[in-house]
């Protein structure tokens, strides 16, 4: 159906920034948003960012002034650039798409996750 490859992910010193990429494919026709979620080491899976076909952006509260979601519809890719990165950003992060289908909202596609690593 739907593939998700992600890409960017690394590990960097608290303050600095890394920009993650998640590029779709396959059976695409339109798209009604894409965005990022992310889940460290013995907590639950938490939203981070999302942006929807109009271009409207949704944060966590979290990363509110550090975090910017953008897209490339031309290519059916979503961008994460996060600055001011702190310890606990630490995390898999998570991409994923959601479809229009009938009139609706499809279950989102998942990306395979890239580790995210903030620390000394």
């Amino acid at each position: 159906q739907v593939q998700l490859v992600e890409s960017g992910g690394g590990r960097v010193q608290p303050g600095g920034s890394l920009r993650l990429s998640c590029a779709a494919s396959g059976s695409i026709f339109t798209i009604n948003a894409m965005g990022w979620y992310r889940q460290a080491p013995g907590k639950q899976r938490d939203f981070v960012a999302a942006i929807a076909r109009g271009g409207s952006t949704n944060y966590a509260d979290s990363v509110k002034g550090r975090f910017t979601i953008s897209r490339d519809n031309a290519k059916n890719t979503v961008y994460l650039q996060m600055n001011s990165l702190k310890p606990e950003d630490t995390a898999v992060y998570y991409c994923y798409v959601t479809l229009e289908s009938w009139g609706r909202a499809t279950d989102p596609y998942w990306g395979q996750g890239t580790q995210v690593t903030v620390s000394t």
